[in-house]
């Protein structure tokens, strides 16, 4: 585990926060956890909802981008998300439930990200899309993204 607060790398701020942990993060991919809670904006009878799926992963990119800034030293921009692609939601996990997700780059060409992104709960993928993000040149106002 690289951060055990990975709220200290993005912009969101509770209630908006969907990830926990930052697990792996290199150039190439970057990991995530969270657990499911009752009090998430996006939990609706007892299930993590699909806007909550999609943000969830937005913030695993978020979190990369935060960690590499930090590594650098350099502050950190803030992302915009400018598309969602084929988003499949195979399931809504349930409160409680552990959910790990997986981001991969697929290209960066100046201030623009691709990435695809998948969620699994229990060795299950639970929802999976693909990403377009803009970066801002403006660095977020967070003094938890520098150390």
């Amino acid at each position: 585990m690289l951060e055990p607060n990975a709220a200290s790398l993005i912009p969101q701020k509770p209630p908006f926060v969907m990830i926990d942990r930052l697990l792996d993060c290199d150039e190439a991919l970057t990991r995530t956890d969270t657990r499911v809670r009752a009090e998430n904006i996006f939990v609706k009878n007892g299930e993590f909802r699909e806007p909550g799926l999609i943000e969830t992963i937005a913030q695993t990119a978020a979190a990369r981008v935060g960690w590499l800034a930090r590594l650098q030293n350099q502050p950190v921009p803030v992302g915009y998300i400018g598309a969602v692609n084929d988003l499949e939601i195979f399931a809504l996990p349930a409160v409680g439930e552990l959910l790990e997700t997986e981001l991969k780059i697929e290209t960066q060409i100046f201030d623009v990200i691709l990435v695809s992104g998948e969620i699994r709960c229990r060795d299950a993928v639970v929802a999976r899309c693909k990403l377009k993000i803009f970066l801002s040149s403006t660095p977020q106002s967070n003094p938890k993204s520098n150390p």
